[in-house]
C-alpha cells in the first residue's frame, strides 16, 4: 500500500504540481501519527500526560532498527547536482535510545550509485511532543526533522538539508536492537 501511495504522489506531483504533491504527502504522515497514537501498546517508551491522554516521547522512544526507502528529486545545489534529478536511498537506520545510532545507506543519484551500503553515525533530538531532528554527521550528508509515533513504532522523516533535498519518508521499525 505505501508503495502505490508514494505512486500516487510522484504522479500528482508531475500533473498537478510540487505543492499539492507536498501537501498530501504531509498529511500522509499526519495520518500516520495519528494512527500511532491510537495504538494501545504504548509500553515503557511513552508516558501519559496528566490529563491521561497526551503523550509524551523521550529519547528512549527511538530504539532499534528503522527500515527507509526513498524515491524522488534533489534540486540544485544537493548533493552537487546542477538541474533537477531522480534520486532515491534505501537502508536502515539504527537508533540506540540515547541521541546516538548510525545509518546503513546506498543512494542513487541520477543513474550512478554514489553510496553503497555505508554506514555512517548519526545524532538525533526527541521532544517531548514527538517531534525530533536527526543528523547524519558526516561533513555534506543530510539532516531531517522527525514526526514520531509515541510507541515509537514508526516515524516519518522530512529533509532540512541541504538546501534542495526534497526526500520524505515513512521509517518502520523492524527490530529492538
Amino acid at each position: 500500500m505505501k508503495n502505490k501511495s508514494i505512486s500516487r504522489i510522484l504522479a500528482l506531483a508531475k500533473t498537478s504540481g510540487r505543492r499539492k504533491a507536498m501537501a498530501l504527502l504531509f498529511g500522509f504522515a499526519t495520518l500516520a501519527l495519528a494512527v500511532g497514537g491510537m495504538s494501545s501498546t504504548a509500553g515503557a517508551q511513552t508516558k501519559l500526560g496528566e490529563n491521561g491522554s497526551t503523550p509524551t516521547c523521550n529519547l528512549q522512544t527511538l530504539k532499534g532498527r528503522y527500515l527507509f526507502a526513498w524515491s524522488g528529486a534533489v534540486l540544485p545545489p544537493a548533493f552537487g547536482v546542477t538541474e533537477q534529478t531522480l534520486s532515491g536511498a534505501a537502508g536502515y537506520n539504527t537508533f540506540n535510545g540515547d541521541g546516538t545510532g548510525t545509518a546503513t545507506v546506498t543512494v542513487r543519484i541520477g543513474t550512478t550509485i554514489v553510496l553503497e551500503n555505508i554506514v555512517a553515525p548519526i545524532t538525533y533530538t526527541v521532544n517531548s511532543d514527538c517531534t525530533g531532528t536527526y543528523t547524519v554527521n558526516v561533513p555534506g550528508y543530510p539532516s531531517f526533522d522527525l514526526f514520531i509515533a509515541p510507541d515509537g513504532s514508526e516515524l516519518a522523516t522530512f529533509a532540512t538539508a541541504p538546501a534542495g533535498n526534497q526526500l520524505a519518508s515513512i521509517d518502520r521499525r523492524v527490530s529492538r536492537k
